[in-house]
Formats: C-alpha cells, sequence, structure tokens
C-alpha cells in the first residue's frame, strides 16, 4: 500500500485542514504523489489554493510547492485509498470532548464510502 501512496496509483485524503490536518496533509504530499485535502469550509478551501493560510499553520511557500488537490467537494473522497480524518473534538464545559464534528465527518464519509473500514483515536485525552 505505501508503495502505491508513493507512485501515485493510491491517493490519500486528509478530512479537516485545520491546525492538525494541513500540516498532516502537506507533509503526506511530500511523501506521497497523490494527496487531497477536504474541507467544508469553502472559503478555507478557496484561500488554501491561493497559497493563503489564515490560521498560519504552513508558510506561502510550502503551499506554492504542494501538489495537494485541495477541495469541498466530499464525492472526491472516493477516489482516496486512505482517508484520515483529523477534525476537532473541543472540550466541553462538562470537561468532556465534543464529538459532534467526527460524528459529522463519520456519517458523512458512510454515505460517501460505504462498507469501508473506519478506526478512529482521538489525539485528544479526556480531561480528569
Amino acid at each position: 500500500m505505501i508503495e502505491d501512496l508513493i507512485t501515485g496509483e493510491k491517493k490519500l485524503a486528509v478530512v479537516g485542514l485545520g491546525y492538525v490536518g494541513l500540516p498532516l496533509a502537506i507533509e503526506s504530499g511530500k511523501a506521497f504523489k497523490s494527496v487531497i485535502g477536504f474541507d467544508i469550509n469553502e472559503n478555507r478551501i478557496n484561500k488554501l489554493k491561493n497559497h493563503i493560510d489564515v490560521n498560519e499553520e504552513t508558510s506561502v511557500e510550502e503551499l506554492k510547492k504542494t501538489t495537494i488537490q485541495f477541495t469541498s467537494d466530499p464525492t472526491t473522497l472516493k477516489e482516496s485509498s486512505i482517508i484520515i480524518v483529523a477534525v476537532p473534538t473541543p472540550i466541553t464545559n462538562h470537561k468532556a470532548p465534543d464529538l459532534m464534528l467526527l460524528e459529522s465527518a463519520q456519517r458523512s464519509l458512510e454515505q460517501i464510502c460505504p462498507g469501508e473500514l473506519w478506526w478512529c483515536k482521538s489525539p485528544q485525552n479526556t480531561p480528569g
């Protein structure tokens, strides 16, 4: 599988281009020939296509060098062999992770890629 990602025979997608997802997509794009960067925020996608990262997670130079296919079209994810979901899981007032965005991403991906294998791991530890 890794060889297929390196040669571009298979695609990797990163869903959620925030402070975790964008750097992950950028670094993946350095190693793999075909990477899709997906975000539901069309304005964010348009800015990234124009080499602007308003979150300042990466530089203009890095964005100019990347070959990532930035998109807000969820059907593009069907082209991917591997999809990494990197959406926020903020902490609620009750000190529990808010999984709303992760669950929303899961529901959307289930419709786009039915029958695929899922494994979700949050990098965030539950406080307490």
